[in-house]
């Protein structure tokens, strides 16, 4: 596949929060004939996500927080509910999940499992979201959480059944996708 793509030229739209793109390039298709396109990439970095779950009350815990873009795309409040996440920065996987879920919900968590990646927006996003899940207890609530001020974060945590999760999915109230990945794979895998 490598042979059939050639970038031709890259300009930076912008590198204000990330890097904007706009790549200009070679495809060659399948029968052998070229095509130029040119298409706008955002480089975020890569980012990891966690599901926290307790087996013995069927909770799960999420997030509660303003996202821009939604509210610029009609969500009235710009509130999202969603799992736990962040950006890799220099961090492995693991590590960066370990830290991000302890900053957001107040868990401390040891033993996280990696269960998949995936591209989220491959369209025009770079980012790779690496997926965990980890069982959680009130015994590893070190802190309040709600995220870190130098963040700009202010994260609400929230600790929910998971069968009012998963109706909260029909509801339209949680419509984050690597939140509702994550609540389909605990229940894909009777987890709870």
């Amino acid at each position: 596949m490598i042979d059939r793509v050639r970038i031709l030229d890259t300009k930076i739209l912008s590198d204000n929060w990330y890097i904007l793109r706009k790549l200009t390039y070679e495809y060659f298709k399948k029968d052998g004939s070229k095509q130029t396109q040119t298409r706008e990439v955002y480089d975020r970095g890569n980012g990891a996500t966690i599901l926290l779950y307790n087996k013995e009350f069927k909770t799960v815990i999420l997030t509660r927080q303003f996202r821009l873009p939604t509210f610029v795309n009609g969500n009235e409040t710009g509130m999202l509910i969603e799992a736990c996440a962040g950006l890799l920065d220099k961090d492995n996987a693991e590590d960066c999940i370990k830290r991000e879920t302890e900053e957001e919900t107040g868990f401390k968590v040891k033993d996280v499992r990696k269960i998949f990646e995936a591209y989220m927006s491959p369209g025009s996003v770079t980012e790779i979201l690496h997926f965990f899940v980890a069982e959680y207890s009130s015994a590893m609530k070190v802190t309040e959480g709600g995220g870190l001020d130098h963040e700009e974060e202010n994260i609400e945590v929230l600790e929910i059944g998971i069968d009012a999760a998963m109706k909260m999915i029909e509801t339209g109230e949680i419509k984050d996708g690597k939140t509702i990945m994550l609540l389909q794979y605990i229940k894909l895998h009777n987890l709870l």
